[in-house]
């Protein structure tokens, strides 16, 4: 795992976005426009050997706000309808597989289970699917999440009359 370095620098960034330490190596996968963390990506394990499913996880204050907006209005259930669940268990098993990868060599312990965000099967959370996604891995569900959001942004522009 030492890929999954962060610097004292980008620890103290996450700490304050989570509002408490991180309780595993990561890496910062992906950066907001201003350079602060915006994804992370996580160690399958936490620093007391607890299995950590969740790879990617969305860290940046707005994306997190847009994207929860997004959920709250039926997101989960729509993007489930149009990736479709046989898309979502190919994603969900390719997850897994890269996930496992990283745990360490002999590992007997218990081992993080599911796919994205710990989900086996359908949608469970569109956060760690957008964070996949800008963490470049292709996640069609984050794809949809991006598109949507890119959909609302452009509407807002419109309606406030803003160019962007």
């Amino acid at each position: 795992m030492a890929d999954l370095i962060a610097s004292d620098a980008e620890r103290a960034a996450v700490a304050e976005l989570l509002g408490r330490q991180p309780r595993a190596a990561f890496r910062v996968a992906a950066r907001d426009v201003d350079g602060s963390p915006l994804v992370i990506e996580n160690a399958p394990l936490l620093d007391d050997g607890t299995p950590m499913p969740t790879r990617y996880w969305l860290v940046g204050p707005r994306a997190k706000l847009l994207v929860g907006r997004l959920e709250a209005d039926g997101g989960v259930d729509r993007a489930e309808a149009e990736v479709g669940l046989d898309a979502l268990d190919a994603l969900h098993a390719r997850h897994q597989a890269e996930r496992d990868v990283l745990l360490p060599a002999g590992h007997q312990g218990p081992r993080p289970t599911g796919g994205v965000g710990g989900t086996r099967r359908g949608v469970k959370c569109l956060h760690a699917h957008y964070a996949a996604y800008l963490a470049g891995v292709d996640d069609p569900v984050g794809r949809w999440v991006a598109d949507r959001l890119a959909e609302a942004e452009h509407c807002d522009g419109e309606l406030s009359g803003s160019a962007r």
